[in-house]
């Protein structure tokens, strides 16, 4: 973060290279996250500008939006703006508070997020009767926002997809996918199913059966980033704007276990792999991935990314923006404060390094071609049970399922029970043609067969 510019009323502000090279897409938390006045959004303006990203900001009301907002520097992106998860779109009081935020600020704002509810899953027909009628609202103005559904109440990932792809033709709704939230739903799921009646969220890093079950942890934790890249594509082929909100974590956080810097490791009190800490779930490498597998799969000019982290405790001295807390006699949340804004800019420019140099990012496979495939595979791994044995259930017991081996290959590489086999499924899809698979869980004596066609 450069410091030697002036600041928001004085000359010679300078921006940084950060902001010569941002891509417009990328967004930050606009925030008064510390306790103080309103120098600290001065402060917030400050280093806004000098990193060049838009501003996506919490807002509770439109009178609290509006204050915000003059806060905000000028940039090309409109602001983002995150509602309260209080306002629940499933009823008509919550499209009522969606519009009158969209009426006011239309042409001052270039979206809405609003959280998923859990009382959605079961009436999907409701649900997207009201999205239509809202999207109807919106497009009586041609500069109103788009309300993005952020998925963060934990749904089932296949429901969450399906509803996407049910709302394809309207134009003012679209999808927030939160990673950290998919991230830690995914990986306890797959904990859970190799560790039955054992959550992550009953470990601590301080557990002393943690050194016993790390490799499971962590082989749980790493397959949160194909489920990721798996929803990024599945929702980038319907050809949709689409918002991402980026931060890293790790199950074993107790409390708020994501919002984390992707900078970050877990300390232990042992040696794992040469360290005494943990990988998170993603970290720069697979920040890269999202952002790259992001810009593949959605139309141009149609994907944002906002850094949401805000898990950060440190001091930074104010070095150039000192002179806007003269009237302070204690400037420690003032310091407080610059150090997550220097957090949000060092993310910020890791997105931004990918979003611009694409090409140098290794290249996942492109989705399934059966969309509804992947939906109905996903669905399982998050519930824990694999797409063979949901399939087996799903149909006549006097009947073998059958599966072609580009789906058997994609299920077994992305299911933990399958891990002895995911090597025979990488190497070669024809050998996996050729005879019957068993998918078992260690400590499970069940198996399930598939008959590969």
């Amino acid at each position: 973060m450069d410091r030697t510019g002036g600041g928001l009323d004085e000359p010679g502000g300078a921006g940084t290279a950060a902001a010569q090279t941002m891509p417009e897409a990328v967004h930050a938390l606009f925030q008064q996250r510390i306790a103080g006045d309103d120098a600290l959004l001065k402060l917030a303006g400050l280093r806004f500008a000098q990193m060049g990203v838009a501003a996506e900001v919490y807002a509770d009301s439109p009178d609290q939006l509006e204050y915000v907002l003059r806060f905000v520097p000028a940039h090309a992106r409109l602001p983002v703006v995150h509602l309260n998860r209080g306002v629940n779109v499933f009823h008509e009081r919550g499209r009522s508070a969606v519009r009158e935020f969209a009426d006011r600020f239309a042409g001052r704002i270039a979206g809405v997020v609003v959280h998923d509810q859990r009382e959605m899953e079961a009436h999907a027909d409701r649900l997207l009767a009201g999205m239509r009628e809202l999207d109807a609202r919106l497009r009586e103005r041609p500069d109103g926002p788009v309300v993005f559904l952020e998925y963060a109440a934990g749904l089932d990932l296949g429901w969450f997809m399906q509803v996407a792809e049910q709302l394809q033709d309207a134009e003012r709704v679209s999808f927030c996918i939160d990673v950290g939230h998919i991230g830690i739903k995914q990986a306890s799921a797959r904990f859970w199913h190799c560790h039955p009646g054992l959550g992550l969220g009953h470990l601590t890093t301080g557990d002393y059966r943690l050194p016993d079950l790390v490799d499971d942890v962590q082989d749980a934790v790493g397959g949160a980033l194909p489920d990721v890249l798996d929803v990024v594509r599945s929702l980038g082929r319907i050809g949709k704007p689409l918002h991402f909100h980026l931060h890293d974590g790790h199950p074993l956080i107790p409390g708020l276990s994501d919002h984390f810097s992707f900078l970050t490791r877990l300390p232990i009190p042992f040696t794992y792999q040469g360290r005494q800490s943990l990988s998170t779930m993603y970290g720069p490498d697979g920040l890269a991935a999202i952002v790259a597998a992001a810009i593949e799969a959605s139309p141009p000019q149609a994907v944002s990314f906002t850094v949401e982290v805000h898990q950060v405790e440190g001091r930074l001295p104010l070095a150039d923006a000192a002179w806007l807390f003269r009237h302070w006699r204690d400037t420690t949340n003032a310091e407080r404060m610059n150090y997550w804004l220097s957090v949000l800019s060092d993310n910020a420019m890791l997105i931004s390094k990918n979003a611009v140099e694409p090409s140098r990012v290794t290249r996942p496979q492109p989705p399934p071609a059966d969309l509804s495939d992947r939906f109905a595979s996903l669905s399982c791994a998050g519930r824990g049970i694999s797409a063979a044995t949901m399939a087996a259930r799903s149909r006549p017991q006097n009947r073998q399922p059958r599966w072609s081996a580009a789906s058997l290959a994609r299920a077994l590489i992305h299911h933990p029970a399958a891990s002895p086999y995911i090597s025979v499924a990488r190497k070669s899809e024809s050998a996996l043609s050729q005879r019957n698979i068993q998918i078992m869980c260690s400590l499970k004596l069940s198996t399930t067969q598939v008959c590969i066609t």
